[in-house]
Order: C-alpha cells, then sequence, then structure tokens
C-alpha cells in the first residue's frame, strides 16, 4: 500500500469500477434531474432508473484518466459555451510544456477555478494539474469519488486531535512536494481555505506553511522557489452564488450562526456551472522569486501578484457607482456600467435589505487592490 493511497487521485486501474459505482448512485442521480438536464425523463416515475442507464452507457468502456478527462474537457467546454459570453486567458506564454508548477489561485467558484485553469492547459498542450481539495467537500463517499478520478487530491480538514491534524497536513505537504519535485506534476491550490465570499482576495499564510511542513529544514523562501510557484486570478463578471455569498456574510457579521444546509455545497457547485457568469477571464502569472525566509511576507507577495493578475468587470465599476464608491482606473463605458446597474440592482430585489450591501461589496471590493 502506498502512503499515499488515502488522499491521492485515482489511477487507471481504479477508474472503470468506480466510474460504475457512480452511474447507480443516488445522489448523482438526484443532482442530474435537479439540474433539469432531461425535463422530459423527471416527469416519468422511472426517471431514476433511466438516468442511471444512461449514465452506465456512458461510462462502461473508460479504462483511464486520460479518457475521463476527455469526457470531463468536453463538459467544460460545453459549460463555457453555455454559461460564458467570453472566456479569455493571458500569461499561457509564461509556462513551459516540459516543467511542473505550483499554481496558487484565488478561490471564487468550488470547481471552476481549476476547471477553466486546466482546460487552458489542456488547450495549450500542457500536462493537466492535480487538485487540491478540502475534504469538507467530500462528506459523501461518490463526492470523492468524483473529485478524485479528476486529478484531486484530499487535504483532511477534519475536526481531530492536533497530532492527527498535523500528520493529515504533513502527508498533503509531502504529496505536493513529490508530485512537483519527483513527479513533474503541477499542483492547484487556493490561496486560502474556502472561497472569497466578499470579493477580497488574499493569501492565508497557513496555506504556505502546509506546503512547507516536510521541508520545513529548509528555509520557506528557498523551499517556495524550488517548487516554481505562479500565481493565478480569475474574474467572474457574473457570480450565480453571489446571493447565497451575501446570505452567509450578512448573517455572520450579526453574530448569526450560519449552518450549511446539507446539500449546499452540492447546489453551489451546480449553480456554479449552469448560472449565467458573463464574460470570464484567467490570468496566469510569471514564477514567483520570493526573497524572505518568512511566511507572511510571502503570502504578502502573493497577494499582491494575485490582486495585480486579476481583470475587472462592468459589475466591478457598477457596484463601485451605487455605493458611490470612486473607482480604480476605469475602464468601461457608460452604457457598459448602465447595463452592469441594471443587472446588479435585479439581483438586489432577491434579497432582503439587510443582505444587499453585502452583495454590493462582492463586486466592488474586487475593483481594490490589499
Amino acid at each position: 500500500m502506498n502512503k499515499f493511497d488515502s488522499i491521492r487521485p485515482y489511477q487507471d486501474h481504479e477508474v472503470n469500477n468506480t466510474l460504475k459505482k457512480l452511474s447507480f448512485d443516488r445522489n448523482i442521480i438526484d443532482t442530474i434531474l435537479d439540474t433539469n438536464t432531461y425535463p422530459l425523463i423527471k416527469k416519468l416515475p422511472f426517471s431514476r432508473g433511466l438516468i442511471s442507464l444512461m449514465l452506465w452507457m456512458k461510462v462502461r468502456n473508460i479504462q483511464s484518466i486520460k479518457e475521463y478527462q476527455d469526457i470531463f474537457e468536453g463538459i467544460v467546454t460545453n459549460i463555457v459555451d453555455n454559461s460564458i459570453n467570453n472566456f479569455t486567458v493571458s500569461g499561457i506564454e509564461n509556462l513551459d510544456k516540459d516543467k511542473s508548477y505550483l499554481f496558487i489561485s484565488n478561490h471564487r467558484d468550488i470547481t471552476l477555478d481549476s476547471a477553466l485553469l486546466n482546460l487552458t492547459l489542456r488547450k495549450n498542450g500542457f500536462n493537466t494539474t492535480n487538485n487540491a481539495v478540502g475534504n469538507n467537500l467530500l462528506n459523501e463517499e461518490w463526492a470523492s469519488d468524483l473529485m478524485r478520478l479528476n486529478r484531486s487530491f484530499i487535504i483532511d480538514r477534519s475536526d481531530k486531535s492536533k497530532k492527527d491534524i498535523y500528520k493529515s497536513l504533513f502527508l498533503a505537504s509531502e504529496f505536493i512536494s513529490m508530485s512537483l519535485t519527483e513527479k513533474n506534476e503541477s499542483i492547484w491550490i487556493a490561496q486560502k481555505q474556502g472561497r472569497s465570499k466578499d470579493g477580497v482576495d488574499f493569501t492565508d499564510p497557513s496555506v504556505l506553511k502546509m506546503i512547507h511542513l516536510c521541508g520545513r529544514k529548509t528555509k520557506i523562501n528557498d523551499f517556495l522557489n524550488n517548487l516554481s510557484v505562479v500565481p493565478i486570478s480569475i474574474s467572474y463578471e457574473k457570480d450565480p452564488n453571489d446571493l447565497l455569498k451575501a446570505k452567509e456574510i450578512y448573517l455572520t457579521s450579526i453574530n448569526s450562526e450560519y449552518k450549511k444546509e446539507p446539500r449546499e455545497d452540492l447546489q453551489s457547485i451546480s449553480d456554479g456551472i449552469t448560472g449565467h457568469k458573463g464574460n470570464v477571464h484567467l490570468s496566469i502569472g510569471k514564477v514567483l522569486n520570493f526573497e524572505e525566509d518568512c511566511y507572511e511576507a510571502s503570502a504578502k507577495l502573493l497577494t499582491s501578484k494575485i490582486n495585480n493578475l486579476y481583470k475587472c468587470h462592468a459589475t466591478n465599476e457598477a457596484a463601485c457607482v451605487i455605493q458611490g464608491f470612486p473607482i480604480n482606473d476605469p475602464q468601461f463605458s457608460e452604457e457598459e456600467i448602465e447595463n452592469a446597474m441594471s443587472y446588479l440592482r435585479e439581483r438586489l430585489q432577491l434579497v432582503e435589505e439587510g443582505m444587499q450591501p453585502f452583495l454590493l461589496r462582492q463586486y466592488s471590493n474586487s475593483n481594490y487592490k490589499l
């Protein structure tokens, strides 16, 4: 048994049986029915059985991760075509196809942030990344299976003893280092735990501490420089989950306990995938050079680079206008701002008054750099 078996992505020999098992999973079938992709089948009394059969027919001959990712690429391409007006990319020229990178990214959408980077990499002839995912999203076996089929590895954030937490994080650190330096496989990881719900992107030093755990005898800057860290920034003109995010940060601000519904993360994933996102831009930075043996200084450098890569949209400026804030470096016409303001006002009508400032700040905060 390999010591990484509990957290690593699945391998080719595990693909077919896992996919066949998933094709009969009630959670997946119910999620597909909830998306209303098959409205006619949904009305039938044996709809679940039909969906299950359709899934089994699609996956029965898939034997490798590459074959699975070929299908997944088609799914993500379809998402881009149907829910994004214009998907643009900058900075792909900063990468070398023969090298591996530690991509550290801002985090706005549970699944699409890494999926859009990997779509970009595949279409430009690069290998895809191993993607870090917290086990808070993997409470169910089927969710873990889906993620690990798509080259995700698990960072365990469970409530355990300090000793157990340390062991789990050390194992993740070893996996990251091994992937990059021994197997020449790139890694994607978010700059902090959880999505940015207020539009403020910052790097949590604890993420860098976790990455550095297995190399703690080496200076922080030397260790990070050996991993070829590349900052990534993704920006969405419209966030399909903005209402839910506004509700969460509003309730937190008034000291109300926020408890997620049992399927809330799954619903957020579904809404993020199917909801209209307007224009989306992915910025790929250059390999960073860390000069200080300090987590905080390294995190500050990453935050600065990621924020400088962020491409603003008309909704970011429109949110500033609505709130009476000055706009940093205006980039959009009056007509574009008016259209964006109309969209935001429609969204505001869908939440109670106390939540409205939190909705707007998700967009306006992205116009300002830390």
